[in-house]
Protein backbone atom coordinates (compact mmCIF):
# COMPACT_ATOMS: atom_id res chain seq x y z
CA UNK A 1 0.00 0.00 0.00
CA UNK A 2 2.31 2.89 1.39
CA UNK A 3 5.16 3.77 -1.38
CA UNK A 4 6.44 6.53 0.90
CA UNK A 5 8.86 6.13 3.41
CA UNK A 6 8.16 4.55 6.28
CA UNK A 7 9.37 6.82 8.78
CA UNK A 8 8.26 9.81 7.04
CA UNK A 9 4.89 8.37 7.23
CA UNK A 10 5.23 7.98 11.02
CA UNK A 11 7.01 11.06 11.41
CA UNK A 12 10.38 9.69 13.24
CA UNK A 13 13.60 9.69 12.37
CA UNK A 14 15.85 6.90 11.04
CA UNK A 15 17.61 6.63 14.79
CA UNK A 16 14.24 6.71 16.64
CA UNK A 17 14.26 3.78 19.16
CA UNK A 18 11.39 1.49 19.40
CA UNK A 19 9.28 3.84 22.24
CA UNK A 20 9.75 6.36 19.94
CA UNK A 21 8.28 4.32 17.24
CA UNK A 22 5.32 3.21 19.35
CA UNK A 23 4.69 6.59 20.68
CA UNK A 24 4.03 8.38 17.37
CA UNK A 25 1.86 5.52 16.10
CA UNK A 26 -0.34 6.00 18.86
CA UNK A 27 -0.39 9.89 18.23
CA UNK A 28 -1.19 9.31 14.18
CA UNK A 29 -3.40 6.38 15.07
CA UNK A 30 -5.79 7.96 16.95
CA UNK A 31 -5.66 11.30 15.17
CA UNK A 32 -6.59 9.36 11.80
CA UNK A 33 -9.05 6.54 13.07
CA UNK A 34 -11.56 6.59 10.64
CA UNK A 35 -14.19 6.65 13.97
CA UNK A 36 -12.72 9.80 14.75
CA UNK A 37 -13.13 10.97 10.81
CA UNK A 38 -16.09 9.70 9.40
CA UNK A 39 -16.45 12.76 7.05
CA UNK A 40 -13.02 12.12 5.92
CA UNK A 41 -12.64 9.72 3.69
CA UNK A 42 -8.69 9.76 3.37
CA UNK A 43 -8.55 8.95 6.89
CA UNK A 44 -8.74 5.66 6.32
CA UNK A 45 -6.09 4.85 3.63
CA UNK A 46 -3.88 7.20 6.06
CA UNK A 47 -4.68 5.36 8.96
CA UNK A 48 -3.87 1.69 7.06
CA UNK A 49 -0.65 4.13 5.78
CA UNK A 50 0.18 4.15 9.16
CA UNK A 51 -0.57 0.87 10.49
CA UNK A 52 1.40 -0.55 7.56
CA UNK A 53 4.45 1.78 8.75
CA UNK A 54 4.13 0.65 11.98
CA UNK A 55 3.82 -3.10 11.52
CA UNK A 56 7.34 -3.02 9.78
CA UNK A 57 9.70 -0.47 11.79
CA UNK A 58 8.08 -2.10 15.20
CA UNK A 59 9.40 -5.28 14.02
CA UNK A 60 13.44 -5.50 14.10
CA UNK A 61 13.99 -7.58 11.69
CA UNK A 62 11.78 -6.23 8.73
CA UNK A 63 12.84 -2.81 10.14
CA UNK A 64 16.48 -4.36 9.48
CA UNK A 65 15.01 -5.32 5.81
CA UNK A 66 13.85 -2.38 4.88
CA UNK A 67 17.03 -0.09 5.94
CA UNK A 68 19.02 -2.43 3.94
CA UNK A 69 16.54 -3.02 0.77
CA UNK A 70 13.65 -0.41 0.79
CA UNK A 71 10.26 -1.53 0.32
CA UNK A 72 11.88 -4.64 -1.41
CA UNK A 73 13.15 -5.92 1.33
CA UNK A 74 9.76 -6.53 3.40
CA UNK A 75 7.60 -6.85 0.32
CA UNK A 76 6.14 -10.36 -1.49
CA UNK A 77 6.08 -10.16 -5.15
CA UNK A 78 5.99 -6.62 -5.53
CA UNK A 79 2.99 -6.58 -2.96
CA UNK A 80 2.12 -5.81 0.64
CA UNK A 81 4.84 -6.45 3.50
CA UNK A 82 5.81 -9.78 3.46
CA UNK A 83 3.66 -10.83 6.79
CA UNK A 84 0.25 -10.26 5.31
CA UNK A 85 -0.60 -7.14 7.31
CA UNK A 86 0.05 -9.73 10.55
CA UNK A 87 -0.65 -7.06 12.95
CA UNK A 88 -4.94 -7.20 12.46
CA UNK A 89 -4.29 -11.16 12.60
CA UNK A 90 -2.12 -11.17 15.27
CA UNK A 91 0.94 -11.34 14.16
CA UNK A 92 3.56 -8.20 13.98
CA UNK A 93 5.62 -7.31 17.28
CA UNK A 94 3.77 -5.38 20.18
CA UNK A 95 0.82 -4.39 17.44
CA UNK A 96 -2.13 -6.06 19.74
CA UNK A 97 -0.80 -4.86 23.06
CA UNK A 98 -0.99 -0.97 21.16
CA UNK A 99 -4.35 -1.46 19.18
CA UNK A 100 -5.62 -2.30 22.65
CA UNK A 101 -4.52 0.91 24.10
CA UNK A 102 -5.65 2.88 21.04
CA UNK A 103 -8.97 1.76 21.73
CA UNK A 104 -9.26 2.12 25.03
CA UNK A 105 -8.31 5.22 24.92
CA UNK A 106 -10.60 6.24 21.90
CA UNK A 107 -13.79 4.27 23.34
CA UNK A 108 -12.93 4.03 27.19
CA UNK A 109 -12.45 0.09 27.19
CA UNK A 110 -13.31 -0.95 23.78
CA UNK A 111 -15.88 -3.19 23.50
CA UNK A 112 -17.83 -3.83 26.70
CA UNK A 113 -20.92 -5.90 27.72
CA UNK A 114 -24.37 -4.11 27.76
CA UNK A 115 -24.56 -1.22 30.76
CA UNK A 116 -26.89 -2.60 33.44
CA UNK A 117 -27.26 0.65 34.63
CA UNK A 118 -26.97 -0.65 38.30
CA UNK A 119 -26.81 1.72 41.01
CA UNK A 120 -23.57 2.81 43.08
CA UNK A 121 -22.43 1.31 46.09
CA UNK A 122 -22.40 3.98 49.03
CA UNK A 123 -20.30 4.08 52.20
CA UNK A 124 -21.39 4.54 55.72
CA UNK A 125 -19.20 5.17 58.54
CA UNK A 126 -20.93 4.24 61.74
CA UNK A 127 -19.35 4.99 65.09
CA UNK A 128 -19.60 2.69 68.44
CA UNK A 129 -18.61 3.12 71.68
CA UNK A 130 -16.62 -0.08 72.93
CA UNK A 131 -20.11 -1.47 74.77
CA UNK A 132 -22.20 -1.27 71.74
CA UNK A 133 -19.24 -2.56 69.61
CA UNK A 134 -18.55 -5.32 71.97
CA UNK A 135 -22.06 -6.26 73.18
CA UNK A 136 -23.91 -5.46 69.43
CA UNK A 137 -26.56 -2.85 68.82
CA UNK A 138 -29.06 -1.89 66.43
CA UNK A 139 -28.98 1.33 65.51
CA UNK A 140 -31.23 3.87 63.27
CA UNK A 141 -28.97 5.21 60.25
CA UNK A 142 -29.71 8.05 57.96
CA UNK A 143 -28.75 7.59 54.08
CA UNK A 144 -28.86 10.17 51.78
CA UNK A 145 -29.14 7.93 48.66
CA UNK A 146 -31.25 7.64 45.35
CA UNK A 147 -34.26 5.69 45.75
CA UNK A 148 -36.59 4.35 43.18
CA UNK A 149 -39.45 6.38 41.85
CA UNK A 150 -42.47 6.08 43.66
CA UNK A 151 -44.48 7.40 40.29
CA UNK A 152 -42.99 5.49 38.14
CA UNK A 153 -41.80 2.81 39.98
CA UNK A 154 -38.46 2.91 38.95
CA UNK A 155 -39.27 2.39 35.16
CA UNK A 156 -38.48 6.19 34.47
CA UNK A 157 -42.16 6.29 31.87
CA UNK A 158 -44.90 8.38 32.77
CA UNK A 159 -47.89 6.06 34.38
CA UNK A 160 -49.87 4.69 31.13
CA UNK A 161 -46.98 5.01 28.77
CA UNK A 162 -44.48 2.14 28.19
CA UNK A 163 -40.79 1.40 27.54
CA UNK A 164 -39.60 0.26 24.28
CA UNK A 165 -36.78 -1.40 23.20
CA UNK A 166 -34.35 1.22 21.43
CA UNK A 167 -34.91 1.28 17.87
CA UNK A 168 -31.10 2.06 17.05
CA UNK A 169 -29.54 -1.36 18.79
CA UNK A 170 -32.71 -3.35 18.83
CA UNK A 171 -32.88 -3.62 22.90
CA UNK A 172 -29.45 -4.95 22.64
CA UNK A 173 -27.21 -1.55 24.09
CA UNK A 174 -24.52 -2.11 22.08
CA UNK A 175 -23.64 -1.33 18.40
CA UNK A 176 -21.52 -2.52 16.12
CA UNK A 177 -19.28 0.17 13.96
CA UNK A 178 -17.08 -1.52 10.84
CA UNK A 179 -14.50 0.54 9.17
CA UNK A 180 -12.21 -1.20 7.21
CA UNK A 181 -10.79 -3.88 8.45
CA UNK A 182 -11.78 -2.83 12.24
CA UNK A 183 -15.70 -3.93 14.02
CA UNK A 184 -15.78 -2.34 16.83
CA UNK A 185 -18.76 -2.70 19.78
CA UNK A 186 -19.24 0.23 21.53
CA UNK A 187 -22.61 1.23 23.47
CA UNK A 188 -25.36 2.27 21.89
CA UNK A 189 -25.13 6.14 21.84
CA UNK A 190 -28.90 6.16 21.31
CA UNK A 191 -29.81 4.93 24.47
CA UNK A 192 -26.60 5.09 26.50
CA UNK A 193 -26.54 1.17 26.44
CA UNK A 194 -29.78 0.66 28.28
CA UNK A 195 -31.76 -0.97 25.57
CA UNK A 196 -34.70 1.13 26.16
CA UNK A 197 -36.22 4.06 25.50
CA UNK A 198 -38.75 6.20 26.76
CA UNK A 199 -40.91 8.28 24.91
CA UNK A 200 -42.83 9.83 27.38
CA UNK A 201 -40.73 9.85 30.44
CA UNK A 202 -42.38 10.50 34.48
CA UNK A 203 -42.91 13.71 35.13
CA UNK A 204 -41.22 13.53 38.94
CA UNK A 205 -38.27 11.65 38.03
CA UNK A 206 -37.64 12.89 34.52
CA UNK A 207 -37.12 9.44 33.26
CA UNK A 208 -34.04 8.52 35.35
CA UNK A 209 -36.78 6.12 37.19
CA UNK A 210 -34.79 7.22 40.85
CA UNK A 211 -35.00 10.12 42.70
CA UNK A 212 -33.06 11.58 45.52
CA UNK A 213 -33.80 10.83 49.39
CA UNK A 214 -33.02 10.54 52.56
CA UNK A 215 -33.95 6.81 54.23
CA UNK A 216 -33.68 5.68 58.20
CA UNK A 217 -32.34 2.35 57.92
CA UNK A 218 -32.48 -0.36 60.82
CA UNK A 219 -28.90 -2.01 60.71
CA UNK A 220 -28.05 -4.26 63.73
CA UNK A 221 -24.47 -4.39 64.64
CA UNK A 222 -23.23 -7.98 65.86
CA UNK A 223 -20.99 -8.42 69.11
CA UNK A 224 -17.52 -8.37 68.86
CA UNK A 225 -16.89 -5.76 66.06
CA UNK A 226 -13.47 -3.46 65.61
CA UNK A 227 -12.37 -0.54 63.51
CA UNK A 228 -11.56 -1.65 60.06
CA UNK A 229 -14.98 -4.25 60.05
CA UNK A 230 -17.02 -3.42 57.42
CA UNK A 231 -20.93 -4.88 57.26
CA UNK A 232 -22.56 -5.11 53.64
CA UNK A 233 -25.98 -5.22 53.18
CA UNK A 234 -27.19 -5.66 49.88
CA UNK A 235 -28.91 -3.75 47.46
CA UNK A 236 -29.25 -1.13 49.93
CA UNK A 237 -27.42 1.72 48.18
CA UNK A 238 -27.92 3.96 45.46
CA UNK A 239 -31.13 2.63 43.44
CA UNK A 240 -30.20 1.80 39.60
CA UNK A 241 -31.40 3.68 36.73
CA UNK A 242 -34.94 2.55 34.85
CA UNK A 243 -35.71 -0.02 37.33
CA UNK A 244 -31.79 -1.82 37.25
CA UNK A 245 -30.49 -3.53 40.19
CA UNK A 246 -29.77 -1.30 43.65
CA UNK A 247 -26.26 -0.96 44.58
CA UNK A 248 -24.75 -2.23 47.76
CA UNK A 249 -24.41 -0.12 51.35
CA UNK A 250 -21.02 -0.58 53.12
CA UNK A 251 -21.00 0.15 56.64
CA UNK A 252 -17.28 1.19 57.37
CA UNK A 253 -17.20 0.89 61.81
CA UNK A 254 -14.78 3.01 63.94
CA UNK A 255 -15.06 2.36 67.86
CA UNK A 256 -14.18 5.19 69.77
CA UNK A 257 -11.74 5.83 72.64
CA UNK A 258 -12.68 4.35 75.70
CA UNK A 259 -12.11 6.31 79.23
CA UNK A 260 -10.88 3.18 80.96
CA UNK A 261 -9.91 0.67 78.64
CA UNK A 262 -7.93 -0.08 75.88
CA UNK A 263 -8.69 -2.87 73.04
CA UNK A 264 -6.12 -5.50 71.34
CA UNK A 265 -7.67 -8.29 69.57
CA UNK A 266 -10.65 -9.38 71.33
CA UNK A 267 -8.29 -8.99 75.12
CA UNK A 268 -8.80 -5.58 76.82
CA UNK A 269 -5.98 -3.74 78.77
CA UNK A 270 -6.80 -0.91 81.75
CA UNK A 271 -4.27 0.45 84.11
CA UNK A 272 -5.43 0.92 88.32
CA UNK A 273 -4.11 3.13 90.35
CA UNK A 274 -3.59 1.71 93.69
CA UNK A 275 -2.51 3.11 97.29
CA UNK A 276 1.25 2.22 98.03
CA UNK A 277 0.15 0.83 101.56
CA UNK A 278 -2.38 -1.66 99.74
CA UNK A 279 0.67 -2.90 97.93
CA UNK A 280 2.74 -2.95 100.78
CA UNK A 281 0.23 -4.63 103.01
CA UNK A 282 -1.90 -6.80 100.48
CA UNK A 283 -5.69 -6.39 100.24
CA UNK A 284 -8.75 -6.90 98.18
CA UNK A 285 -9.54 -4.57 94.66
CA UNK A 286 -11.90 -3.78 93.03
CA UNK A 287 -11.63 -3.24 88.88
CA UNK A 288 -14.50 -2.53 86.69
CA UNK A 289 -15.30 -5.13 83.34
CA UNK A 290 -17.61 -4.18 80.43
CA UNK A 291 -20.41 -6.38 82.29
CA UNK A 292 -20.27 -5.64 85.90
CA UNK A 293 -17.79 -5.44 88.33
CA UNK A 294 -14.40 -7.89 89.35
CA UNK A 295 -12.59 -8.12 92.48
CA UNK A 296 -8.52 -8.93 92.55
CA UNK A 297 -6.42 -9.98 95.42
CA UNK A 298 -3.56 -8.46 95.98
CA UNK A 299 -0.55 -9.95 98.10
CA UNK A 300 1.81 -8.40 100.14
CA UNK A 301 4.57 -6.19 98.67
CA UNK A 302 2.98 -6.58 94.75
CA UNK A 303 5.20 -4.33 92.97
CA UNK A 304 4.22 -1.17 90.33
CA UNK A 305 3.40 -2.90 87.47
CA UNK A 306 2.24 -5.64 87.91
CA UNK A 307 -0.24 -7.14 85.65
CA UNK A 308 -3.85 -9.06 86.98
CA UNK A 309 -4.86 -11.64 84.43
CA UNK A 310 -9.12 -12.03 84.44
CA UNK A 311 -10.00 -14.35 82.17
CA UNK A 312 -12.94 -14.57 80.08
CA UNK A 313 -13.73 -10.59 81.13
CA UNK A 314 -12.24 -9.87 77.42
CA UNK A 315 -14.28 -9.48 74.41
CA UNK A 316 -15.79 -12.29 72.17
CA UNK A 317 -14.64 -11.16 68.51
CA UNK A 318 -17.43 -12.07 65.77
CA UNK A 319 -15.08 -14.72 64.30
CA UNK A 320 -14.32 -15.80 67.84
CA UNK A 321 -14.68 -18.71 69.77
CA UNK A 322 -14.05 -17.24 73.22
CA UNK A 323 -13.79 -14.22 74.92
CA UNK A 324 -10.71 -12.78 75.30
CA UNK A 325 -9.09 -11.81 78.70
CA UNK A 326 -9.24 -8.22 81.04
CA UNK A 327 -5.76 -7.41 81.48
CA UNK A 328 -4.73 -4.72 84.50
CA UNK A 329 -1.81 -3.01 85.54
CA UNK A 330 -1.39 -2.02 88.52
CA UNK A 331 0.53 1.10 89.32
CA UNK A 332 1.35 2.51 92.57
CA UNK A 333 -0.09 5.88 93.20
CA UNK A 334 2.01 8.23 95.53
CA UNK A 335 -0.35 10.51 98.27
CA UNK A 336 0.10 14.50 97.72
CA UNK A 337 -1.05 16.71 100.39
CA UNK A 338 0.06 15.12 103.21
CA UNK A 339 -0.85 16.40 106.65
CA UNK A 340 1.95 16.88 109.37
CA UNK A 341 0.65 14.19 110.85
CA UNK A 342 1.72 11.90 108.09
CA UNK A 343 4.76 13.33 107.04
CA UNK A 344 5.33 12.36 111.15
CA UNK A 345 4.55 8.71 110.18
CA UNK A 346 6.12 8.68 107.04
CA UNK A 347 9.92 9.99 108.42
CA UNK A 348 9.60 7.20 111.11
CA UNK A 349 8.63 4.58 108.49
CA UNK A 350 12.10 5.76 106.68
CA UNK A 351 14.26 5.05 109.64
CA UNK A 352 12.50 2.18 110.42
CA UNK A 353 13.57 1.12 106.84
CA UNK A 354 17.05 0.53 106.96
CA UNK A 355 16.69 -3.14 106.11
CA UNK A 356 17.59 -3.60 102.09
CA UNK A 357 15.34 -6.55 102.82
CA UNK A 358 12.23 -4.57 102.64
CA UNK A 359 13.12 -2.73 99.37
CA UNK A 360 14.64 -5.78 96.76
CA UNK A 361 14.07 -4.44 93.69
CA UNK A 362 16.03 -1.09 94.94
CA UNK A 363 18.70 -3.08 95.66
CA UNK A 364 19.06 -5.28 92.62
CA UNK A 365 19.43 -2.15 90.75
CA UNK A 366 22.07 -0.21 92.50
CA UNK A 367 24.26 -3.68 92.59
CA UNK A 368 23.71 -3.47 88.83
CA UNK A 369 24.56 0.51 88.60
CA UNK A 370 27.36 -0.10 90.81
CA UNK A 371 28.95 -2.73 88.78
CA UNK A 372 28.35 -0.28 86.28
CA UNK A 373 30.28 2.54 87.47
CA UNK A 374 33.03 0.51 87.98
CA UNK A 375 33.16 -1.05 84.62
CA UNK A 376 33.42 2.55 83.42
CA UNK A 377 35.67 4.22 86.09
CA UNK A 378 33.37 6.52 87.55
Amino acid sequence: MATRDYYEILEITRSADDGEIKKSYRRLAMRYHPDRNPDDASAEDRFKEISEAYEVLSDPQKRQAYDRFGHAGVNSGGGRPGAGFGGFSGGGAGFGDVFSDLFEQAFGGGSRGQDSGRGADLRYELELTLEEAALGKEVTIQIPSSAACEVCHGSGAKPGSAVEDCKTCGGRGQVRMVQGFFSVTRPCPQCNGSGKTIKDPCTNCHGHGRVRKNRDLQVKVPAGVDTGDRIRLSGEGEAGERGAASGDLYIQVRVLPHMLFERDGDDLHCAVPVKFTTMAMGGELEVPTLTGRAKVQIAPGTQSGAVFRLRGKGIKGVRSKLNGDLHCQIQVEVPVHLSPRQKELLEEFAQEGGDNAQHPQQESWWNKAKDFFDRMGL
